[in-house]
């Protein structure tokens, strides 16, 4: 009786540990991700003395980000994490990626005109978006509840998005260009779980073949665009003047990718909402991090947003764990 309670005990000291890892392994790459993200497209790169350009290359990133995804997630699939054949169709593969892609690059061109809370805050709307697709499009209904905490986000995302008329004259009229990006963003990623939605109800498909599919998709369409458009070449050129970013690119790029694998290990071992938890309040602090590296500059009424947004994704996530175990008790 005893070595089987020191047993159980060891197991549960083992899982514990492994959450820990887990979250720890999110909150790393995604922090250390978000703050190179922010330097390499905020970023002044010298020419010459009193001479500095911009970074402007977002198609370029992002296709360096989803080669290396790519490339990460096969790796794993023919050693670690062998998943079997992928026999989805490949038209839902193709327009996950496509609305992925879209998505991706909304989110890094608003960059250059909103900061990097701004951005993150916005992208923590995401579940607007998906609500009302998941109506629209799949036949979804729900609680009250859940509308309420929506509402929440939505409450909070004015409030911090919203521009006072004392700000520079460019920004003066409210939402501009940069808001318009993340509002595009956030319609791609609600079209990706949509989509997805079906992949996984009426193929299967398994995270590994979702993740290297989506990113070889993204790739294809992304290396045309640069390729019709000069932005390749203009991005070596780019390089070959700053060679300082090809480390940032490289380790971004691995960020991007573990942080993913860290996610889809967590949903694995843990279930969704610890994952949920562990991300959105990675967010908050992706916020801080940008405040307190990057100086901008962040005002009570968007500190109010700010928290108004995380309340609602957390109380959220809280009555989704008491909804399920309702659900186990019946």
């Amino acid at each position: 009786m005893s070595d089987g309670l020191a047993s159980e005990v060891n197991m549960d000291v083992k899982r514990r540990a492994k959450l820990v890892f887990y979250s720890v392994g999110i909150f790393v790459c995604y922090s250390y991700y978000a703050i190179v993200q922010e330097r390499i497209t905020r970023g002044k790169y010298v020419i010459k003395p009193g001479e500095e350009e911009n970074f402007t290359y977002m198609l370029s990133l992002v296709c360096t980000q989803c080669i290396v995804n790519y490339l990460y997630a096969i790796f794993l699939s023919r050693t670690f994490m062998k998943q079997g054949e992928n026999v989805t169709n490949w038209f839902y593969l193709a327009a996950s990626a496509l609305t992925y892609l879209l998505a991706m690059v909304c989110t890094n061109m608003a960059l250059k005109w909103v900061n990097y809370p701004t951005q993150v805050i916005g992208k923590s709307a995401k579940p607007i978006p998906v609500m009302v697709l998941g109506v629209l499009l799949g036949n979804k209904s729900y609680p009250a509840q859940k509308y309420f905490f929506v509402l929440l986000v939505v409450l909070g995302v004015a409030l911090f998005m919203y521009k006072d008329g004392k700000q520079s004259k460019d920004n003066d009229s409210g939402f501009g260009f940069g808001e318009v990006l993340l509002g595009l963003a956030l319609i791609m990623d609600g079209l990706t779980g949509a989509v997805q939605e079906r992949m996984r109800s009426e193929y299967k498909t398994k995270s590994l073949h979702m993740m290297s599919s989506m990113n070889k998709w993204s790739v294809i369409f992304l290396s045309v665009c640069i390729i019709y458009t000069g932005e390749l070449t203009e991005f070596i050129k780019f390089v070959s003047r700053h060679q300082s970013i090809i480390w940032e690119l490289i380790t971004f790029s691995i960020a991007s990718a573990q942080g993913q694998m860290f996610i889809f290990l967590m949903i694995e071992h843990f279930g969704p909402l610890p994952c949920s938890i562990v991300t959105t309040t990675r967010k908050l602090f992706t916020v801080l991090f940008s405040i307190l590296l990057f100086g901008n500059a962040i005002t009570p009424r968007q500190w109010v947003g700010t928290f108004v947004v995380f309340g609602g994704l957390f109380l959220d996530t809280l009555y989704g764990k008491a909804r399920r175990k309702e659900r186990a008790t019946e």
